[in-house]
């Protein structure tokens, strides 16, 4: 990220609060100010749920540009740059245009009472509006019914992922509760994707569409999808689409690409089925259950070390994860060394708890790139109560050169980097591999 930009963000940290206003007055005043870019972007697709958001916009966006379309993608939090959460066109927005956009919406603001998530989201509002392309796709931030995103009007399609118990301070302490908010995106007259849900969730979903008179496309009922030897099957109303396995590690991904693709046809865009196709092949989502690439920490290892990154945080995440890894350590016959990051926002002993199952030994290090990082003794203390073998690091270095021991020890060990996307973006960046 540029200087300007970095300036920038950290002058508008010292005045505004980093954390969330669940409400749309402020964000709607600003926008009025800066000539209501929301109302001139391209045709909207809205994303909300708790788990497999992000993953989901990447399956969709693949899709689209398979299918030859343009597409501005918006999605938080980024893991080393903030120009991350803007792609305009198919790009990264570069660095200037995002400093003078931030410059813009902050001299429109005037110092006015607002959160740091505001003022981004009327940036990218403003970034969409002024840069062409066929679609917008925007992830919602938190909970949907109060999220700065959620001034859209009209969109093209919404689709709403998983709903899991998450940020209960802000959404509710029940499941019910936060697929409420998660369905206030649902607009009149636009249709809805929905993927696998709890019935609760769904009932609660259900219910807002039809007050809404939302048409509905929910998975295993409208929709369903299945692994096969050499991929997977997709299946709703329009037919059948036989495709490869999902570039995305993990049987959970399965289900984001299924939604996606469900959101797509629902949507009546018009696509081939050969951009399906092309799209499971080319879609990339950094710092979800990938390989770290060839870097600066991978060269620490000298043997080839099999080193994983996932920046997955809660409860339902965990389980996905401890799964996925559960079928690869089985063939590989390896330990899982785990060097986890957590903030203190989340479950952890919710997450750790899969990984009782497998041969796990977590490392525990401070996040630097957050304020809210658990200490590692205590994150340390929660993954013992979760039934795993933990030691706290003072750290990520120190938990690196205990790993890197422990392989010439013993060899076959997978080491993972978990717990938080601050804690992947940390690790992308001291890796010398940022998102492109």
């Amino acid at each position: 990220m540029s200087g300007r930009t970095d300036a920038l963000i950290e002058q508008l940290s010292a005045i505004h609060p980093k954390g969330f206003d669940l409400s749309l007055d402020r964000i709607t005043g600003l926008l009025e100010k800066l000539g209501n870019p929301h109302l001139q972007i391209p045709p909207a697709i809205h994303v909300a749920g708790t788990n497999g958001k992000g993953s989901t916009l990447a399956f969709i966006r693949a899709i689209l540009e398979a299918g030859g379309y343009k597409v501005h993608v918006h999605t938080s939090p980024h893991l080393v740059n903030w120009n991350e959460r803007y792609r305009l066109a198919g790009k990264l927005v570069d660095d200037d245009t995002l400093a003078n956009t931030i410059e813009r919406v902050a001299s429109a603001n005037d110092g006015k009472p607002i959160t740091i998530f505001e003022i981004m989201s009327a940036v990218m509002f403003v970034l969409f509006s002024e840069h062409r392309a066929d679609f917008s796709l925007v992830e919602v931030g938190l909970g949907g019914r109060f999220d700065a995103t959620n001034v859209l009007q009209n969109p093209v399609v919404t689709a709403i992922t998983p709903v899991a118990l998450d940020h209960q301070a802000y959404l509710g302490d029940t499941i019910a509760k936060i697929a409420f908010e998660k369905a206030g995106i649902i607009k009149r007259g636009s249709p809805v994707a929905v993927g696998i849900q709890q019935d609760e969730a769904l009932e609660v979903i259900r219910e807002v569409a039809e007050k809404n008179a939302s048409r509905l496309s929910i998975a295993r009922q409208d929709f369903d999808f299945d692994r096969e030897a050499t991929g997977f099957v997709f299946q709703d109303t329009d037919g059948l689409l036989d495709l490869p396995s999902p570039r995305l590690s993990g049987e959970h991904q399965l289900a984001n690409a299924a939604l996606a693709i469900a959101t797509i046809r629902l949507s009546e865009i018009e696509i081939a089925d050969s951009a399906f196709e092309k799209a499971m092949e080319t879609v990339t989502w950094p710092g979800r259950l990938e390989r770290l690439a060839k870097g600066r920490i991978t060269a620490q290892f000298h043997d080839n070390a099999d080193i994983w990154i996932d920046g997955g945080h809660n409860p339902n995440a965990g389980e996905a994860i401890a799964e996925e890894l559960a079928k690869q350590i089985q063939l590989s016959n390896t330990k899982l060394l785990m060097i986890c990051g957590m903030i203190n926002t989340k479950e952890p002993v919710g997450y750790f708890t899969p990984f009782a199952e497998l041969d796990t030994e977590v490392l525990t290090v401070p996040i630097s790139m957050s304020d809210a990082g658990i200490p590692p003794d205590e994150l340390a203390n929660h993954a013992i109560k979760a039934g795993l073998k933990a030691s706290p690091f003072g750290s990520i270095d120190e938990a690196v050169s205990y790993a890197q021991e422990l392989r010439q020890a013993e060899k076959n060990i997978r080491v993972l980097f978990s717990g938080s996307l601050y804690m992947i973006g940390e690790i992308l960046e001291r890796n010398g591999t940022p998102p492109q």
